[in-house]
């Protein structure tokens, strides 16, 4: 009989069970991200503490749960911005964000340009093309930094 067998079978169902509460943390933020979420909340509402919760998400997905919801905040932004009926800082406060320089500058992060600058621009460059694939091209980058831009 193999003592160690018991032991590994917890383990997987252990690091199962864990997953299913990641992928639950994950839709929440994808449906609540313009609600005042942050880790502790998420953590509570999986019955996991928040380290161990930031540790595990980052581990499955590559990035911490703030940084993920700060992605899909931007993701909507750029929705908003380049639909055009907003200001930016009616945008900022439309997808959960309190303040508008933290806004700002993870955008200017994620896309490669500030929220001002990325609204007259969207609307030329993707005139004429279905939001759909509008959204899919103009998706912020995930998991690294935009490139920094040629100072020449």
């Amino acid at each position: 009989m193999n003592v160690d067998q018991p032991v590994s079978t917890s383990k997987a169902t252990q690091h199962l069970s864990d997953l299913a509460r990641l992928r639950r943390v994950r839709d929440r933020i994808d449906r609540e991200y313009a609600e005042p979420l942050d880790v502790e909340a998420l953590a509570c509402g999986v019955n996991m503490s928040a380290g161990h919760l930031s540790r595990q998400f980052r581990l499955a997905y590559g990035e911490s749960p703030y940084s993920y919801l700060m992605t899909r905040r931007i993701e909507r932004a750029m929705a908003l911005l380049r639909r055009g009926d907003l200001s930016v800082t009616e945008v900022c406060f439309e997808v959960g964000c309190s303040s508008l320089g933290t806004f700002s500058t993870r955008f200017t992060e994620l896309v490669g340009a500030p929220p001002s600058v990325y609204r007259r621009e969207a609307a030329q460059a993707t005139a004429g093309i279905p939001s759909c694939v509008a959204k899919q091209v103009t998706r912020p980058i995930r998991n690294r930094e935009a490139p920094a831009s040629d100072p020449t």
